[in-house]
């Protein structure tokens, strides 16, 4: 059985939330990549067959609730919901209760409810007698619609009668169908059934037939949850307290109720339920006494803790077309590690009582606003356009300023991305590179375009007994002996913005930062030539014979048409506009080393069609750059998409790649390629119509980003 227990999930990204769970088994690794390649989301063509006049797919944010368990079974619960708080509230509840065992869930029966109401009947005792009298037939009958859904053990199990009058004084009579749906929601099996058999009960009853459909009011389906908490008796007493009110004031019951759906209809939608159905029956339910009250109780037992107890109507389902149709769905069913209908049903029972509890215990000790300020700091810092690597503190600054607007949040990114005087020991920094146009290429000759990524990699120096770092020891030792420092004894402390295996030069980058940090240390005097000198040879050493592209802008740090064909050469470019760029990366990497190797042994198997590829990209390079000094970015966008193509063709991009790509010209990109030598790594777009929705989308399916771009355009 996997552990459900996860720590520390809020503070990884989205990429390694969906590692994680791959790791401890929830995802398997078919349903972990389509979630990093966005391809679990419900396509517009999949929605057009199952709605009228479908124009697109809505988007909600997929979480999940991990620490949960119910009746001896681990279970994490995904969560479809746009509030915040409730995801973080459900896991600490879960993680609390697994102190006292977790959740005990009951159930005495699952089954559907179908009505046929007649009316217009000469004698409605007779009626009632009729009906009854003819029940075995009735129940064969119906079973006769469905006979696989009896081979599989469900059917109708029993046919009641109820009896009302209507405002005219003519009696109504409800036959109630009662179904053993199995895994299937089963609205439809119910309604064809109803549907089959009316016409006997109506002639049964001499009467007329009304209506034939479903209930959705299963009460005939009812899932009890209980739990058990070890509180501080004020905390305690507060919580039984606030249940009380919601029992005696209906006012107070609708909200607190609401806060027990935030949890069930977040867990039905991430499943493919009828989230509409549970809630007509859950709130009909609260108010079958006559009076809408709440749908827990908590109490105090006898050893001082706090017991706490809901009763659900729940008829969910685990087969189905509707399920089947949406990807999502699936993929939210295979994550709460539930085996059958009746087990979601006693998971969404528990995920009720827990959001009861969690919201109880805000009102009841910090107050509920709280919670919600905290991660209304998220949405706001992302909506300011936060970059990763300061995300966190961003969000922590906000609170702490008690201004959480998105003003406040732009102030605060702005401060801490110009606040360099924090380094107090000797440092230097270096840039990262972006190659627009010409990877690959450029190993043979011909010319590559390329951007820096400013300031993306600092190093500093502090004393230190012995020498220390982080750092790969070959690296390290290749760049000392280059500086003849070999001797020194010093902390080397990195601060990066560039993942590592990326085709975004972290290494040359890292080379060139560490070089000019003992050039300032020791007062070597390198100049930048020496400087780049330095980082090839560790370049040298990470990849064998690589082009020297890396290594150059990092140390030069402006954008180049760069060539080695007689010797290196250098055109540096000066532009009136930063084109609008940004990258994105997933979890896969690429050896720069092997895939220069494997493009060498491809083309020396065909070596004048290669050298033809070639040929174009360095005609793309060096239109492009006319492009990008003029600030034309339709043509420069034409050319990356060419380009990758060509790279495509040599055989370095990858499925992830792919979709990046696509996914970033579906979203707004004028073009989009891979940059780097590929095999993984990152794709660059460029979004000369808004930036924020391509990376929202690359985002949304699990990507990192990182802007390079103008202020107004980030």
């Amino acid at each position: 059985m996997n552990d459900s227990r996860i720590s520390g999930l809020y503070r990884l990204d989205v990429a390694a939330r969906i590692a994680k769970l791959e790791e401890l088994g929830w995802l398997a690794p078919a349903d972990a990549a389509r979630l990093r390649e966005g391809r679990h989301v419900l396509s517009a063509a999949a929605a057009d067959h199952m709605i009228e006049n479908v124009i697109g797919v809505f988007g909600l944010p997929l979480a999940i609730a991990p620490n949960f368990i119910v009746n001896g079974r681990e279970h994490i619960v995904p969560l479809v919901v746009e509030e915040p708080s409730i995801t973080a509230g459900l896991s600490a509840a879960a993680a609390m209760a697994r102190q006292s065992g977790g959740f005990e869930v009951a159930s005495d029966s699952s089954l559907l409810i179908g009505q046929v109401h007649v009316t217009d009947m000469a004698d409605a005792d007779h009626a009632i007698a009729a009906v009854s009298d003819a029940k075995a037939s009735l129940v064969e009958a119906a079973n006769a619609v469905h006979p696989r859904l009896v081979a599989r053990g469900g059917g109708v199990r029993d046919i009641e009668v109820r009896l009302f009058g209507l405002p005219d004084n003519k009696p109504l009579l409800a036959v109630h169908v009662l179904v053993d749906t199995c895994d299937a929601m089963g609205a439809n099996l119910v309604n064809s059934i109803c549907e089959a058999i009316a016409p006997k009960v109506a002639a049964l009853c001499s009467g007329r037939v009304a209506l034939r459909i479903l209930s959705n009011l299963a009460d005939r389906s009812l899932f009890t949850a209980r739990v058990r908490y070890s509180l501080p008796e004020e905390e305690r007493d507060a919580i039984v307290e606030a249940n009380d009110i919601a029992c005696v004031d209906p006012y107070r019951a609708t909200t607190h109720n609401k806060g027990v759906m935030n949890g069930v209809d977040a867990l039905a939608i991430a499943t493919g339920n009828d989230w509409r159905a549970i809630e007509a029956g859950v709130h009909a339910f609260a108010a079958a006494t006559g009076r809408y009250q709440a749908l827990t109780r908590w109490y105090t037992d006898a050893d001082g803790m706090l017991v706490g107890e809901i009763k659900l109507p729940l008829k969910v389902g685990t087969v189905g077309g509707t399920l089947a149709n949406n990807p999502a769905a699936a993929l939210g069913l295979a994550l709460t590690g539930v085996k059958n209908a009746r087990e979601l049903a006693e998971l969404m029972a528990a995920v009720g009582l827990a959001q009861n509890f969690a919201a109880l215990r805000a009102l009841a000790t910090s107050g509920i606003q709280a919670g919600h300020m905290k991660l209304h700091a998220r949405s706001v810092a992302a909506s300011a356009g936060a970059p990763d690597t300061l995300f966190d503190v961003v969000v922590e600054k906000l609170i702490e300023s008690g201004e959480i607007k998105t003003w406040k949040a732009r102030e605060i990114i702005a401060a801490l991305q110009s606040d360099v005087d924090e380094y107090d020991a000797p440092g230097a920094s270096a840039a990262g590179k972006v190659i627009l146009l010409g990877e690959h290429g450029v190993v043979y000759g011909r010319h590559a375009l390329a951007l820096p990524i400013p300031d993306a990699v600092r190093v500093t120096l502090t004393k230190a007994d012995a020498l220390t770092h982080d750092l790969p020891e070959e690296f390290v030792a290749c760049l000392l002996r280059e500086l003849d420092a070999e001797d020194a004894r010093v902390r080397i402390t990195l601060d990066s913005r560039l993942p590592f295996g990326k085709g975004l030069g972290s290494s040359a980058a890292i080379a060139v930062a560490v070089a000019r940090a003992f050039d300032a240390y020791l007062d070597l005097g390198l100049d930048d030539e020496r400087i780049n000198e330095v980082a090839f040879a560790s370049e040298k050493l990470a990849h064998g014979t690589p082009s020297g592209i890396d290594n150059t802008l990092a140390t030069y740090a402006r954008p180049m048409l760069f060539n080695r064909q007689a010797g290196l050469q250098i055109e540096f470019l000066e532009l009136d506009h930063l084109p609008p760029l940004l990258v994105a990366w997933g979890e896969k990497t690429g050896k720069t080393n092997e895939l220069v190797a494997a493009v060498r042994a491809r083309r020396e198997r065909s070596l004048e069609q290669f050298d033809r590829v070639f040929d174009q990209m360095d005609a793309l390079s060096l239109s492009g750059a006319d492009a990008l000094r003029a600030g034309n970015w339709g043509e420069l966008g034409t050319a990356m998409n060419l380009c990758h193509g060509l790279l495509n063709a040599i055989g370095v991009s990858t499925p992830e790649l792919e979709h990046m790509v696509f996914l970033a010209r579906q979203s707004g990109a004028v073009g989009a390629k891979l940059t780097g030598a590929g095999g993984g790594g990152s794709i660059v777009a460029l979004c000369p119509q808004g930036i924020i929705e391509v990376r929202d989308a690359m985002r949304a399916a699990g990507y990192h980003t990182l802007v390079l771009a103008n202020e107004d355009r980030t």
